[in-house]
């Protein structure tokens, strides 16, 4: 039997600079790299700790009920998408798990309707 192609098929030995716009394309390329992947030799630029998730004294109550009902509705979310995965006798579990986590994102949701904001 003959195979159409070669083993390992041919390719073309094409330089990235054999036309000027190939060389463009080459040299934003080396630009885009550059710009995220930081050269050896220069200094990263200075990054700003986020500390969502490491719970201070600093941060507001608002902000923190803001961010307890975004984590329960995306639980809530996670849950029933992956109810619809599983047997029917774990399903029901699972879903009563989503309900408990709604109940968890209303209260929240309700502490942060009756929050006095500060004028």
């Amino acid at each position: 039997m003959i195979k159409p192609t070669p083993n390992p098929p041919e390719s073309d030995l094409t330089s990235p600079y054999e036309s000027l716009d190939s060389k463009k394309l080459n040299d934003a390329a080396d630009r885009a790299l550059d710009h995220y992947l930081c050269p050896p030799g220069s200094t990263p630029p200075p990054r700003k700790p986020r500390r969502m998730y490491a719970v201070t004294a600093d941060f507001k109550n608002e902000e923190l009920l803001v961010d307890a009902c975004e984590t329960l509705a995306c639980a809530r979310n996670i849950a029933n998408d992956f109810a619809h995965l599983i047997p029917a006798s774990q399903r029901r579990t699972l879903l009563g798990i989503a309900q408990l986590i709604m109940l968890g994102e209303l209260a929240v949701n309700r502490v942060l309707d009756n929050l006095q904001l500060p004028s």
